[in-house]
């Protein structure tokens, strides 16, 4: 015969159930409510598409914190630094600590804005040519072209100068730029191509599968070095000397070499900068972006990827959570300790530990 239990056996062991069901709803209810940003809507901004994607790494993890993302704005540097100075947007992970001075300075610096963390570290500049035309030639140096007859190896439309391919106007790069032409005397036969960087080295990548000798300013993290790769297909110039202008850099740090050549520019470090009301309100937001580093090579091949065609929002989205999830437990780590800042001035209360796959 079937034993039957108690009917009030069944009945204390049903209200238990029923009790510790809506216990765990509670919880996890109120754990979802003490997320340090919970209802708030936090608006990034970036100069190229290029950086969409360490930008998309921070976003995932102040998601993870309870945050919202507003819509990304793609902005020139002048604009971008103004923009989060007066509040409009709240940070950006594109800003070059010595490229972009002049736009903090400009913006307000410490007064309005707050450098957070280093994302990418060791940001490398400068000017190339095709290995090719560099050993024809015996080219290693910018200062070669004060040589009508070597600037002319250059010249692309015919005006008897060489054609530099530079980079946007009104980045910080294109000021460093002409002040080179200026400082090494090579104004007057060498002529600086600034405009859309992407379209220009377009002609130079079509030059170059055409054995015509090319010449143009790169840097890194950027695909350009995956394509033309330095030291097999492109070789980097050096400069005569280091000379920058007064508002590009800080006296602090000069060093350009870059594998025992002077390259020009500081080697440099990109970093996320805040707006400052936004950082003193959100110390959890802040701590997540002070930890997030990216290895450069990261960078770079996310950005090859880029060239191959996987350039959509979602496609930067999906490479950006790939990159989380080869990295999960650092990045967990991150976030734990981002999380433990909590109530510091955002909330006032402690939130669950935010897992990568919740």
């Amino acid at each position: 015969m079937q034993r039957q239990l108690p009917f009030f056996f069944l009945l204390t062991l049903t209200t238990a159930l029923g009790l510790n069901s809506c216990q765990n709803r509670s919880i996890s209810e109120e754990n979802k409510s003490n997320l340090p940003g919970e209802g708030v809507t936090v608006t990034p901004t970036y100069v190229s598409l290029e950086e969409r994607f360490q930008t998309e790494v921070v976003n995932i993890g102040l998601e993870k914190l309870g945050y919202k993302i507003g819509k990304m704005r793609e902005l020139e540097p002048a604009l971008m630094h103004t923009d989060l100075a007066e509040g409009g947007l709240d940070y950006t992970a594109a800003h070059w600590q010595q490229l972009g001075r002049k736009f903090y300075e400009n913006s307000g610096g410490d007064q309005k804005l707050e450098k957070v963390g280093v994302i990418v570290d060791n940001a490398v500049q400068g000017y190339l040519i095709d290995r090719a035309t560099a050993q024809k030639y015996e080219i290693t140096n910018l200062e070669q072209l004060q040589d009508p007859e070597i600037a002319k190896i250059f010249d692309t439309d015919g005006d008897g100068k060489a054609n530099l391919v530079g980079c946007n106007a009104g980045w910080g790069c294109e000021t460093i730029i002409n002040h080179h032409l200026e400082a090494y005397d090579l104004n007057a036969t060498v002529e600086h191509e600034s405009g859309k960087y992407f379209a220009l080295m377009a002609d130079v990548m079509a030059r170059y599968r055409q054995d015509k000798p090319i010449l143009y300013y790169t840097w890194t993290p950027l695909w350009t070095s995956s394509v033309l790769v330095p030291g097999q297909d492109v070789q980097w110039l050096e400069v005569p000397y280091t000379s920058l202008p007064k508002t590009s850099t800080s006296s602090a740090n000069l060093d350009t070499t870059y594998q025992g050549k002077n390259l020009g520019f500081v080697t440099d470090k990109i970093m996320i900068l805040a707006n400052e009301t936004f950082a003193q309100s959100h110390p959890s937001a802040i701590a997540l972006m002070e930890q997030v580093q990216i290895p450069i090579a990261d960078v770079s091949a996310q950005n090859q990827r880029l060239r191959e065609g996987e350039d959509s929002a979602s496609d930067i989205r999906r490479h950006a959570q790939t990159w989380v999830k080869e990295h999960e437990e650092r990045f967990q780590q991150w976030l734990d300790n981002a999380q433990s800042k909590s109530g510091e001035a955002e909330t006032g209360r402690q939130g669950k530990p935010m897992m990568i796959n919740d």
